[in-house]
């Protein structure tokens, strides 16, 4: 299931990208691997903006979606596990995959983070606007 997911994902991505849209990610945050600010968490969940335009060392690979984005003008590194991603969609119009609902076998393992916690940099009181 993550394999097809991915490519689903990366499909979306590229459209939204390509048509100067921004693309959003809806995570449950509560997955294993998770690693996104825990103060931007409402009812178990986040939404992410993964646009190009704001986000840093974007990455989606098979089985997790890595970037490096500001919360609070504090560079936090975000990990997302693919089969934590509920939905991927344009801001702008709403269009796009949700993947809710589906079920997924024991969550794959994941391949250790890129970065160690004691190469980020220090981060203070990150803060998320929720944009709908």
């Amino acid at each position: 299931m993550s394999a097809l997911r991915t490519h689903l994902v990366q499909a979306v991505y590229n459209w939204a990208v390509e048509a100067g849209f921004s693309p959003f990610l809806l995570v449950d945050a509560a997955k294993p691997g998770v690693q996104v600010p825990a103060s931007h968490i409402e009812e178990g969940r986040i939404t992410l903006n993964i646009d190009p335009r704001a986000v840093r060392a974007f990455s989606l690979q098979d089985e997790v979606v890595s970037f490096q984005a500001r919360f609070g003008g504090q560079p936090f590194l975000i990990v997302v596990p693919i089969f934590a991603v509920l939905a991927i969609y344009a801001r702008e119009n709403g269009r796009g995959l949700s993947f809710e609902g589906e079920l997924d076998d024991e969550p794959p393992t994941l391949p250790p983070s890129p970065q160690t916690p004691d190469t980020l940099p220090a981060r203070k009181g990150p803060t998320l606007r929720r944009v709908k």
